[in-house]
């Protein structure tokens, strides 16, 4: 319906019952009784008007300025052979003039001078809407309104039923070089410009249909590499920022749809809680229904392997679409059962096995399902093997967004393991930060892919690189290792008797820091390590710089001191090293060349209350180490240091700090804000020349 036409100024009727002779149109004229649209164009005729030819009459309809006129006379024409066109696709009779009729709608479309993004999809919407009711045409019919439309898909998403269409001819003729000339560019324009696939699902799921029929040509994933690669572009970095969590986004779909199968069977499984707490036992349920997923804690794995085979018997659970085979053990399930103090669910890893112990279990997919596992996850590979795109993809999969079945999967999990070792390869903190959980009380890859959890299938040897790489960033120092020593000490004890230096490193760091409280354990922690010629070595190096720290930390000494200006961190740990230095309270390395390497030093100082850093090298994983043992530090100087936020931060935790000088550092405004919040003691700040200032 026109609606005053944009209230236009005048209006001349020759008969026309529901208005004015001239004024403002008081009621709507409907667009089917519009039988023409004329500019006036004869001499002395009223300023920038249309004629409208209407049953019984015309119309003038004056404009402010010829631009909006002319705006209103093609408006005005589109509708009319939208409308026309609408009537004739809407009763189709033979498809060679179906079709040609669409081709003119769509030349129509092309050719309009109105600049709105209606003008191309409404020729879309009535194509999508003969296609959703004629559900009998041939191949060669869908072929020839493919390549009819396409191209008012160069600048627009497809409709949602127009998606159904595309989807089902890229199932239906995977080969077909429709789907390699005409969908290629309007997948890629989804991929760049697609905002939200929650909104519109089924571009994702016809997104999802593209790439599986690219898998099915005859060079299978070399077609999606290069795809992927056309979607990344030529240079080190994608310039499109929308392209990589949109393939996440497919890839997590299409993952998540090869278990659909067994999620939605969970609802006839036991409960957590039940397993869990073995209250009801699978013989009391019904048949042939699926089990809960379970997995009991590390320690409990570890107690029940050193159970004999006799105590075991196994059980055989089938359902109708997981086969998992139980070893139940009824010892295990009362110390489990014993130490259960609350009603809520298990974390992740413990949802992931059936519940006392399973030592062995097996999903089985379907053809269809196993391609389409094989084809994303293989995506998944190649998206992290793009440096630029590896932060981003650790921050995307680190809440683990892949269902518990999938985990429990060991094809899945096995394929998975390139990913997570791109990850723990990557030199970058936040990349393989993205390791650990997302936050407390969560699992992350370090937990599923460690020796216990569910995806480990080396023997530790990934869980050892993680842990290399991790220990060599992590601001927690202290706290991490205190989490290996109440969850992993076992595994890293393991490794370490086998050989592995990074465990070999990590059991001295633990008896250095004093994390193990327990004799007993500290004694075997040294025995694994004398049992090695590498674990020998470190022990004895850790006794001696034991004495040092003993000799270091000697009452004595002066209570100031500064070094010479161009001093490294050689030459501090020298001077550190030639005697006792108990009673040093303030120290200044001001203008002398020293590195966050000489953190390592300088927290073995138990009496310090000022550091002077002052244009030094002494950067973030240095202030961290700083944070986590110094904190009866009073004072700091780090002006024109390359520190950032990210060290910053963790300054948080030096309660005592009552003099802080950040002049010229990379600190932020809401750091600054949160510092001040977080240290109460805070009286002197200097923050000139940072954007806090």
């Amino acid at each position: 319906m026109v609606k005053s036409l944009l209230t236009p100024r005048n209006i001349s009727s020759g008969f026309f019952p529901n208005t004015k002779p001239t004024g403002y149109m008081e009621n709507s004229i409907s667009y089917s009784a519009i039988e023409d649209v004329q500019l006036l164009s004869w001499e002395n005729a009223p300023k920038y008007c249309l004629q409208l030819t209407i049953p019984g009459g015309t119309v003038l309809l004056q404009a402010a300025n010829s631009y909006l006129r002319d705006q209103w006379f093609h408006s005005l024409q589109w509708k009319k052979k939208i409308y026309k066109y609408k009537k004739v696709l809407s009763n189709p009779s033979r498809w060679e003039v179906v079709l040609k009729e669409i081709r003119t709608l769509v030349d129509m479309a092309l050719t309009s001078p109105l600049q709105d993004d209606s003008i191309h999809q409404a020729p879309l919407e009535i194509v999508s809407k003969l296609l959703s009711e004629n559900n009998n045409l041939t191949t060669q019919d869908h072929e020839s309104i493919i390549v009819a439309i396409a191209p008012l898909l160069e600048n627009n998403h497809p409709p949602p039923d127009l998606c159904e269409f595309f989807c089902k001819h890229c199932r239906e003729r995977p080969r077909s070089m429709v789907v390699i000339e005409v969908f290629t560019p309007v997948v890629q324009r989804i991929l760049k410009h697609n905002m939200d696939f929650g909104k519109c699902p089924r571009l994702r799921l016809f997104t999802q249909e593209y790439i599986l029929s690219l898998n099915e040509l005859n060079a299978g994933m070399e077609v999606v590499k290069k795809f992927i690669h056309s979607m990344h572009g030529p240079t080190g970095q994608c310039p499109h920022p929308r392209v990589l969590p949109n393939l996440v986004a497919v890839c997590l779909a299409a993952i998540y749809s090869c278990y659909e199968e067994f999620i939605n069977s969970r609802d006839n499984s036991p409960s957590l809680k039940e397993i869990r707490n073995g209250c009801q036992q699978q013989c009391d349920r019904k048949p042939n229904l699926p089990l809960r997923l379970l997995h009991t804690s590390p320690d409990l794995v570890s107690q029940e392997a050193t159970l004999t085979e006799s105590r075991l018997k196994p059980v055989i659970v089938t359902s109708n679409e997981i086969h998992v085979e139980v070893e139940r053990n009824n010892t295990a399930n009362q110390k489990m059962t014993a130490g259960v103090g609350n009603d809520s669910e298990p974390n992740l890893i413990d949802c992931l096995m059936v519940s006392p112990t399973c030592s062995t279990m097996s999903i089985e997919l379907s053809a269809q399902a196993d391609r389409i596992l094989g084809c994303y996850v293989e995506i998944l590979k190649m998206l992290s093997d793009y440096d630029d795109w590896r932060p981003a993809l650790a921050s995307l999969l680190q809440p683990i967004p892949f269902p518990k079945e999938a985990l429990a999967h060991e094809k899945f999990t096995k394929e998975l393991k390139y990913v997570i070792q791109r990850f723990a390869e990557d030199p970058r903190q936040e990349v393989h930060s993205c390791l650990l959980s997302v936050r407390a009380g969560k699992d992350g890859w370090f937990q599923l892919y460690s020796p216990g959890g569910v995806a480990c299938d080396d023997d530790g040897e990934l869980f050892a690189s993680m842990v290399h790489i991790l220990m060599g960033s992590c601001y927690k120092t202290k706290k991490f290792l205190l989490s290996l020593a109440e969850n992993k000490l076992g595994p890293c004890m393991l490794l370490a008797l086998r050989g592995n230096q990074t465990m070999v490193e990590i059991l001295c760091l633990m008896l250095e820091y004093n994390i193990i409280d327990n004799n007993d354990t500290q004694l075997q922690i040294i025995s694994t390590l004398e049992s090695t010629d590498v674990g020998k070595r470190m022990y004895e190096q850790l006794c001696e710089r034991q004495r040092e720290l003993k000799e270091l930390q000697r009452k004595g000494g002066p209570t100031r001191l500064t070094l010479p200006s161009k001093s490294t961190d050689a030459d501090l740990a020298r001077l550190l090293s030639s005697g006792s230095f108990g009673n040093l309270e303030n120290l200044s390395l001001a203008f002398t060349n020293v590195t966050s390497a000489c953190a390592e030093h300088l927290i073995k100082l138990p009496s310090l209350k000022q550091l002077n850093l002052w244009s030094t090298q002494f950067g973030d994983a240095g202030l961290r180490l700083l944070s986590e043992h110094l904190t009866m530090l009073q004072v700091l100087n780090l002006c024109e240091t390359p520190v950032t936020d990210a060290g910053l931060l963790a300054l948080s935790s030096m309660k005592s700090l009552c003099s802080l000088n950040m002049n010229s550092t990379k600190l932020s405004a809401d750091t600054y804000e949160d510092l001040k919040a977080k240290l109460p003691n805070l009286k002197e700040v200097d923050v000139r020349y940072t954007e806090a200032w």
